[in-house]
């Protein structure tokens, strides 16, 4: 396992998208971890045959990149291996609960969703004694690896709230996944053909992302007429399919 900083992302790069490494959204990653790794951010490679084959992605709650409370938790952001039956995902998982106990935090928290694969699945979670014990709108669940009989963390409860200021066509997003730029372009261009309009928000700070997701997810988000089209992306198919639904 490797643990990237500022000086080996630069040789390495991260693992998703890394066929493309000249993509803006792959630039943007990147761009964005560096100035992440300050505020405990902390991105594992593991490494088979010289070859990339998993990662994941943790850092401390108060400046996570998922809509959840709580106090001195590490929030695992992504987790992915490429190589099953190994248990590349659980030593992963291991390690970063290793790393929690080392740093005295109280636990663990991932964010699943078993309508995605934008998110980690839920059963290795399980399988490494996590607990879940809390959801949101959208299928989201929240998972809790605890060393003490400290407060749990939790989701908040205003999600459709959230969804009021929202009446034109907006996509919420930060850089904290590739695949973000993407998204968006689909996004952009069904739009066009259907000449709606698309205004973008690029959040940059945790409190903006406390405050403005519409779930817990609060990487990307696309919301129109006061209603979620969609947290992860879509053909530009699908995207003209959501949006004439709701004309």
């Amino acid at each position: 396992m490797i643990e990237l900083n500022e000086e080996s992302l630069c040789d390495k790069g991260c693992y998703c998208l890394r066929s493309k490494p000249n993509s803006t959204g792959y630039k943007n990653k990147n761009k964005w971890l560096k100035e992440r790794f300050n505020e405990g951010l902390k991105y594992v490679k593991l490494i088979e045959n010289n070859k990339p084959a998993g990662f994941i992605e943790y850092t401390p709650i108060e400046t996570s990149s998922r809509v959840v409370y709580g106090d001195n938790y590490l929030v695992i952001h992504c987790l992915w291996v490429n190589k099953t039956g190994k248990g590349y995902a659980s030593k992963l998982i291991n390690s970063c609960i290793e790393d929690a106990k080392e740093q005295n935090k109280d636990g663990v928290i991932v964010i699943t969703n078993p309508d995605t694969s934008w998110t980690p699945s839920k059963d290795i979670f399980i399988k490494n004694h996590f607990v879940e014990i809390d959801h949101a709108p959208y299928g989201f669940e929240l998972l809790v690896y605890k060393f003490a009989n400290s407060p749990d963390p939790y989701f908040p409860n205003d999600w459709k709230k959230r969804l009021t200021p929202f009446k034109n066509l907006t996509i919420l997003r930060t850089q904290q996944c590739p695949f973000v730029d993407i998204s968006t372009d689909n996004v952009i261009k069904g739009a066009t053909k259907l000449d709606i309009n698309v205004e973008i928000v690029d959040i940059k700070t945790r409190e903006q992302l406390l405050n403005l997701s519409p779930t817990p997810y609060g990487v990307y988000a696309v919301v129109y007429k006061n209603k979620l089209i969609s947290f992860h992306r879509l053909t530009v198919h699908f995207v003209m399919k959501r949006l004439k639904e709701l004309a």
